[in-house]
């Protein structure tokens, strides 16, 4: 079924506002209420790996939660956003940039370059059904090395990175 365009402008535009409050406080539970009871959400993680996360409680817990240990304090602001109201879906591209508190010994703030973006599906009722991002894992990689030669890598992260 497809949804109105004005809903949909209406559906990312809230989404964006919990993440980003998420973002400012750390806590993404929040977020997990845009969800429908049986959504995935998924990216690829290297090779042929999938990371996979289902329904609500997976979705904060895993993605919102575990994945962004050590991003604390992290901004993902959306560059441009896509809307496709016959097929119910969004793209969003977004940049990873780093806390207004840690810079570079030039004082710029930490940026993995690239876009990353998420593909959205969306299912009425203001929730997403399934979410899809891709991001670039070696730019990724390469900021947080870098971040960690100028020893300025968030604890959460350099605990990350000795696990990986």
């Amino acid at each position: 079924m497809a949804h109105s365009r004005d809903e949909l402008e209406e559906m990312i535009s809230r989404y964006e506002a919990a993440s980003d409050r998420a973002g400012e406080t750390g806590d993404w539970s929040p977020v997990g209420d845009f969800y429908t009871d049986d959504a995935l959400y998924t990216w690829d993680n290297g090779g042929s790996w999938q990371f996979v996360a289902r329904g609500p409680r997976q979705i904060v817990d895993w993605v919102l939660g575990t994945e962004m240990e050590g991003l604390e304090g992290w901004e993902y602001p959306y560059a441009r956003k896509l809307i496709d109201d016959r097929q119910d879906m969004v793209v969003a591209f977004w940049r990873q940039i780093g806390p207004p508190d840690v810079t570079d010994p030039d004082g710029n703030r930490y940026e993995i370059p690239g876009t990353g973006g998420s593909w959205f599906h969306y299912a009425g009722d203001f929730k997403w059904d399934w979410q899809r991002d891709f991001f670039d894992h070696m730019n990724a990689g390469h900021t947080f090395l870098a971040m960690a030669k100028d020893g300025v890598l968030s604890d959460g992260m350099q605990r990350r990175m000795e696990k990986g």
